[in-house]
């Protein structure tokens, strides 16, 4: 390869001093077709650029490599590993290659059919504390044996890029609140700015520019939190572009292969390990001498102090019906009877439904995420049975109701007796003003005892309630005694003894 000044040389000598290429050649020893080429072309410096590169390590595993990224470009897009996947299963199969020859071979493929991409951005900076990012993604799990949809928030520190990912059945406003409580609860603390894209679970209105409009629930929340929201502009994903990146890595690095668990609970805990430890072994983009979780270490004394949680529910108003039952998000739950015919308020949470009515508690279920289904408390329907007690034997709410210990074994002796329905209705309603517990130890009493009736059992628990003293009566002055009796049972003797001294 000709050198700039060598070739500099060539042109002086040519059109300055007017030598021939045969005294040039002669005088630099430089062949005279290479001399020709240069006068030539015009060019004043020349590189070389290889044809074929050769890649030592790679030689033999450059078919199976083609293998593998051809098989992957079947995928589809949620589906498809990462180059760094790619390279790792190399790896296993015994190549002892580094990763920037598998990179530059997939840039070379990628380059040749055209697939390549020319985006620019520009890098953000954030202080410690100053800002995090949320996002949602989709995944595919297997849950319970089922292969579904799932939705996972993704919320990630600017300064420490510390991450956090929890999964859940939707993507609606009080999972977006749970899932906030959560990464806030794990931090220790919140930043002073969160920004998020245009989801609608967090903005009602999108002007021009940056102005919105924020959901009011969820101004509530940031403002119990002390965050300020911050929205991106509409299909510029740059703006939060730590968390987008985030949703790559942990789809390459947790999804993939598909996960499989029995719950919800069983797949956040597994989720939440996988954060720390990659945050321990992930070497920070900007300190590359400190891994992320010491980064996040060392921002956790600027972040906002975490108080408590958000009440962090979606509210809606709902009737209830004449069997007890209230709909919401396609599934009914039951209530308390009383509230039969009057408006009730449901509150949503992530992991549950609470309903009340004039302030109170009615109900309380564990959340279910399917369709058509109902969802029963038998307790909220043990006072109709004092009206219609056979409904024990067939109503549904208590079909396959379990009752626990001494009470459960009281109701199967009961179903041998004629009446026995009616004296468990009169057991279970003792159990909605004495309490399970205490219903429960007389029961186990009354077994003991080798009896078993409502009665017995009734009778147990009124010897177990203890009258309370009546209060202390205050004495007026005017009844007050001057002097206090004395209890002397030998003043009595005096009453026998005759005038004379005699008795």
């Amino acid at each position: 390869m000709l050198v700039v000044e060598t070739v500099a040389r060539i042109r002086r000598a040519h059109f300055v001093q007017g030598k021939t290429i045969k005294a040039i050649s002669r005088e630099l020893g430089i062949a005279r077709n290479t001399i020709r080429k240069v006068l030539r072309s015009g060019e004043t410096s020349f590189a070389y650029e290889r044809e074929v590169q050769p890649r030592p390590k790679l030689g033999q595993w450059t078919e199976e490599l083609e293998k593998r990224l051809a098989a992957n470009d079947l995928l589809s897009r949620r589906e498809r590993l990462g180059l760094i996947r790619i390279f790792e299963d190399l790896r296993v199969a015994g190549y002892e290659g580094g990763y920037d020859t598998v990179r530059r071979y997939a840039a070379a493929r990628k380059r040749k059919q055209g697939t390549g991409s020319s985006d620019a951005f520009v890098p953000l900076t954030f202080a410690p504390g100053e800002a995090f990012q949320f996002d949602w993604s989709h995944e595919i799990v297997v849950l319970h044996g089922v292969t579904m949809e799932i939705k996972v928030a993704q919320v990630r520190l600017c300064h420490s890029r510390m991450l956090f990912v929890r999964a859940y059945p939707r993507e609606t406003q009080e999972m977006v609140f749970d899932a906030h409580d959560k990464a806030f609860a794990f931090f220790r603390g919140t930043c002073e700015r969160g920004i998020y894209d245009n989801m609608r679970t967090a903005v009602d209105v999108v002007f021009v520019g940056r102005e919105r409009v924020f959901n009011r629930r969820f101004l509530q929340m940031c403002s119990h939190y002390l965050v300020e929201p911050t929205a991106c502009t509409p299909a510029s994903g740059w703006e939060k572009g730590q968390v987008e990146n985030q949703v790559n890595v942990v789809r390459e690095r947790f999804f993939k292969p598909r996960l499989h668990f029995a719950s919800f609970t069983e797949m956040n805990a597994w989720l939440l390990e996988r954060c720390v430890s990659y945050a321990k072994s992930q070497p920070h983009p900007e300190r590359r001498d400190s891994p992320v979780w010491e980064m996040f270490e060392a921002e956790r004394p600027s972040l906002v102090r975490y108080v408590d949680p958000f009440d962090g529910f979606h509210a809606k108003t709902a009737s209830v019906s004449k069997t007890c039952l209230v709909q919401f998000d396609k599934n009914r739950y039951s209530v308390m009877a009383q509230a039969v015919g009057r408006p009730v308020e449901v509150q949503a949470y992530a992991e549950r439904i609470v309903v009340r009515q004039d302030g109170g508690i009615i109900a309380t279920h564990d959340r279910c995420f399917g369709r058509e289904q109902i969802i029963y408390d038998p307790w909220h329907y043990v006072p109709v049975l004092t009206r219609k007690p056979g409904a024990m034997r067939n109503g549904a709410p208590f079909k396959d109701w379990v009752l626990p210990g001494a009470l459960g074994r009281v109701r199967q002796k009961l179903k041998a007796v004629p009446d026995g329905d009616r004296q468990m209705v009169k057991i279970l309603s003792a159990a909605l003003t004495d309490g399970l517990p205490a219903v429960e130890a007389a029961c186990s009493e009354a077994l003991g005892a080798g009896l078993c009736s409502s009665d017995v059992v009734l009778n147990v628990l009124s010897r177990q309630h203890q009258p309370e003293p009546p209060p202390p009566i205050a004495v007026p002055d005017a009844l007050v005694l001057r002097q206090q009796p004395i209890a002397d049972c030998a003043r009595y003797d005096t009453l026998r003894r005759l005038p004379n001294g005699t008795q």
